[in-house]
């Protein structure tokens, strides 16, 4: 099994910054892509960021030039830089993660860590 824990939401004013966390943890081979999503209120739950194996980076078209995902391998850690926060990044933020387990892919949630932005 594989665990993902998320750390750093919370609530911040609009122009300000948070940086997200998410470990993952359990039996892996290695970790394909980790993603960032994100759930407001009413809304469907929609891909913020995406950092893949390869090194390559993909962000919605709303977050672009404002978050930035980076990950630590050796950690197995993966990171939301979010600046410039705007009242309508608010929502529940949730890792996801791609793993290589005995030549297969899982894929697996974590928990969603809050992140309000007041105006």
């Amino acid at each position: 099994q594989v665990q993902l824990v998320e750390s750093g939401g919370g609530l911040v004013q609009a122009g300000g910054s948070l940086r997200l966390s998410c470990a993952a943890s359990g039996s892996f081979f290695s970790i394909i892509d980790m993603r960032w999503y994100r759930q407001a209120p009413g809304k469907q739950r929609e891909l913020v960021a995406t950092s893949t194996n390869g090194g390559r980076t993909i962000y919605a078209d709303s977050v672009k030039g404002r978050f930035t995902i980076s990950r630590d391998n050796a950690k197995n850690t993966v990171y939301l830089q979010m600046d410039s926060l705007k009242p309508e990044d608010t929502a529940v933020y949730y890792c996801y993660a791609v793993v290589l387990r005995v030549e297969l892919r899982y894929s697996y949630w974590g928990q969603g860590t809050q992140v309000t932005v007041s105006s």
